[in-house]
């Protein structure tokens, strides 16, 4: 790339001087040239570089009507015809992370142009930006705006130019949960038993592949009396109505919805059908029951096994999700259920 790069500020309202909670609602505003910590990026990059254009919105509209301001932000982005977009820092600020991920991911997935913010890792933004999305870490308030920004602007700046990027640890953004295959001259066994070694030493190791650490939930006890309990069915197969009317995610799905299984003594094919993209699905499609399975439980319901089974049944797809959304969807299902007043759940595994 020849000639300077240019680069387009998002930031928020606050930032942009507009004011601050009062103007929440402002709306999607751009102009020429840089504008609040803009400065600081023209000064930083020394004139490699230059703030073309600056972008801005409040984060109380972003929040409530994300997707319209996503779009009309990226068309004024885009009439800058910039190198580089920069979002925020947005620190440790939850709607406004959640802003500059969402302006971030429409620019890799519809635009086409490199983007990279800098948040704190707490923010919320961060899980919001997924795998299309390069986060550089910082401090959680603007006491280190330049430091976010120079950071920022290091891996942005190889982005506009079209440099190959390493992995997190090289070029130091926040691990997007990709995983590539590196070539070793070391053998496996030889780099484990270093790991080994250094730990027993007390000195320095990093292990190749981060497990996560699953939160152990003890077992509830049991119904005392299933003759009097009301059994619900939740399922993480995918099973959706015809068309998937609320568009979950056949893989690495984030959302979940409830469907009334009212007046329905059995699924014959059609009644329901699975988008899980991690089996094959034919078989479930043509028979839901073998899914979730209501056959079954209403006819323990009619031979007084069970008091009864719950008018509606909540759907997830869980191929591929990450640990963090699938717990927070099962949280969102509990707190459904408990105030369904039923008893326990039935979840048909896939």
């Amino acid at each position: 790339m020849s000639g300077k790069i240019r680069i387009v500020h998002y930031i928020n309202q606050f930032f942009a001087g507009a004011g601050g909670e009062e103007k929440s609602d402002h709306p999607i505003t751009s102009h020429e040239g840089p504008a609040g910590p803009g400065l600081l990026i023209d000064k930083i990059l020394g004139g490699e570089g230059a703030v073309v254009g600056t972008v801005f919105c409040g984060d109380g509209l972003f929040a409530e009507e994300e997707e319209r301001c996503a779009a009309e932000a990226m068309e004024r982005i885009k009439a800058f015809s910039p190198d580089l977009i920069l979002a925020g820092p947005a620190f440790n600020a939850g709607r406004y992370g959640l802003a500059c991920a969402a302006i971030c991911r429409a620019a890799a997935e519809e635009a086409g142009i490199p983007a990279v913010t800098a948040m704190y890792p707490e923010n919320p933004g961060v899980r919001a930006g997924g795998k299309r999305v390069y986060t550089v870490p910082c401090g959680d308030t603007a006491a280190g705006m330049e430091e976010a920004l120079e950071g920022a602007l290091r891996l942005g700046l190889k982005l506009a130019r079209g440099e190959a990027i390493g992995n997190a640890a090289e070029e130091g953004y926040i691990p997007r949960g990709i995983r590539y295959n590196e070539i070793s001259e070391v053998p496996t066994s030889q780099r484990a038993v270093d790991l080994v070694l250094n730990k027993i030493a007390g000195e320095p190791f990093e292990t190749e592949l981060e497990v996560p650490l699953l939160e152990k939930i003890p077992p509830p006890a049991p119904i005392a009396d299933l003759g009097k309990a009301v059994i619900a069915i939740v399922s993480e197969g995918g099973m959706v109505p015809p068309g998937n009317p609320d568009r979950l995610a056949g893989s690495r799905n984030e959302n979940w919805a409830k469907y009334s299984l009212a007046g329905k003594d059995t699924l014959p094919g059609g009644t329901f059908i699975s988008i899980h993209g991690g089996f094959n699905t034919v078989f479930v499609n043509e028979d839901p029951d073998r899914m979730l399975a209501v056959d079954a439980l209403r006819q323990l319901e009619r031979e007084g096994e069970i008091a009864g089974l719950h008018d509606d049944f909540l759907s997830t797809c869980g191929n591929g999700g990450a640990f963090e959304t699938m717990g927070g969807i099962g949280r969102a299902w509990a707190k459904e259920i408990k105030a369904s007043g039923v008893s326990g759940v039935v979840l048909p595994a896939t």
